[in-house]
């Protein structure tokens, strides 16, 4: 029988001979791939010899295999991305990633070594990320690297993930939760038909549809005729509008999380707006891009006249192998030209308007807190809330989207039964 292997991530005895002036130490050492090699210090004493030598060990049994513990983190980003990339994670996120892996990951932190990417290492990188560029930023990279790292400790290059052990990155909100009430809101939306630069970009329509439904800016442009029934009074979200690098405003026939997917009955004041913004809606002619098997891409297919930055390269690769076809679609609340509305003019709109309308600190995001607050306030349970808005979370929806009740009176009859029963004197 033969003289059995060394464990996985062990050394075997330490064997020393003279190299000229000093010493030189040296044993096998079994990597994590199963291979036994011979590992070697020098030194100019014999203890020095092997302290260096045991320290290489030591490295190399906490780092994993030679080739994992070397491999310099960049290599393993690239790896993770592939992976992610061919997931089903949405395309906002994929563009958002691959922007923080080339702009942040790679130039801070691609050429260290699996082995040196410590705790500490990927704390200051943190701190200092989220100092120079805001916290939006830093929150970003930390789940970037921290999915990179558990990567490379599911290989075996790392032994744990050391982002974990980083502080948390937290993004509190600016302000507290706001809505308007039922009075407030009708005077704004009448309000606004007063402004001419509103009216003639069709933000009042857009307005109504946002504060019947509570959509997001994305969803509420990207509504299409076949997605309305007016004799049910309902509207499907079937998707989001949103602009990509290198390819522009595209309507994504996939929402922003699986909890968007959602059928909505309208109340009846928005119906008249409705129902004549269907019926005037023009086809347009698209290119539909099949970008994976629950997302297709709908591009318009006038090209925009002027430059562009290109799309990145594993963005262009994946447009160009995927299947395609020609189709007509009609928008229903489209932009001047009669395509699809760019989600940031129109959030840029809406927020002229509410400046006209005198809420100068408020964006498009008070309509949805507007929707939240009145169904709280109609008695509509928060799980329903959550489904109207497309909340997979409720605790979003109460956290961030509920108006808080500065006065509550409800505490005083529940704690009542605390103090001592009518007419009986304290003894």
């Amino acid at each position: 029988m033969g003289r059995p292997p060394l464990p996985l991530g062990t050394g075997g005895k330490v064997r020393f001979h003279r190299s000229g002036q000093g010493w030189v130490a040296r044993c096998g050492f079994r990597d994590y791939d199963g291979v036994t090699r011979l590992v070697e210090r020098c030194r100019g004493s014999k203890a020095a010899a092997e302290r260096a030598l045991k320290e290489a060990l030591r490295d190399r049994s906490g780092a994993g295999a030679e080739s994992g513990g070397e491999t310099r983190l960049s290599a393993v980003a690239e790896a993770w991305w592939e992976t992610y990339a061919a997931g089903d994670g949405s395309l906002g996120s994929k563009v958002t990633y691959r922007h923080v892996i080339d702009h942040h990951v790679l130039p801070a932190a691609g050429g260290l070594r699996c082995r040196e990417f410590s705790v500490a290492v990927a704390e200051r990188l943190l701190r200092r990320i989220e100092h120079e560029h805001g916290r939006a930023v830093g929150k970003s990279v930390r789940t970037v690297l921290s999915n990179v790292c558990a990567f490379a400790a599911r290989l075996g290059f790392m032994v744990r993930n050391p982002v974990r052990d980083t502080t948390a990155i937290r993004t509190k909100p600016k302000r507290l939760p706001n809505g308007l009430a039922a009075v407030q809101l009708r005077q704004l939306r009448a309000y606004i038909t007063y402004s001419p630069v509103a009216v003639r970009r069709d933000i009042p329509a857009v307005i109504d549809v946002m504060a019947a439904t509570g959509l997001r800016i994305g969803e509420c442009i990207a509504l299409t005729v076949d997605a309305v029934d007016l004799h049910r009074r309902t509207v499907q979200v079937r998707g989001t509008v949103a602009r990509y690098p290198g390819i522009g405003v595209v309507f994504a026939r996939k929402p922003k999380t699986e909890a968007s997917y959602r059928t909505l009955t309208v109340p009846a004041w928005v119906m008249p707006s409705l129902e004549a913004h269907v019926l005037a809606a023009a086809a347009v002619e698209v290119r539909v891009v099949r970008i994976s098997e629950d997302c297709d891409l709908v591009m318009p297919t006038a090209a925009r006249v002027g430059r562009r930055r290109p799309a990145p390269p594993w963005l262009r690769d994946a447009l160009e192998r995927s299947e395609s076809w020609q189709e007509e679609i009609a928008i229903v609340l489209p932009s001047t030209t009669g395509t699809l509305r760019d989600p940031s003019g129109v959030s840029r709109d809406v927020k002229a308007a509410f400046v006209f309308a005198g809420l100068d600190r408020d964006t498009s995001h008070l309509l949805r807190r507007s929707v939240a607050t009145q169904m709280d306030d109609a008695g509509v349970p928060v799980r329903e809330i959550a489904d109207q808005l497309g909340h997979a979370r409720v605790s979003m929806t109460q956290d961030l989207y509920l108006d808080r009740q500065p006065v509550c009176t409800a505490g005083a009859t529940a704690l009542q039964p605390f103090g001592l029963p009518s007419g009986q004197p304290a003894s």
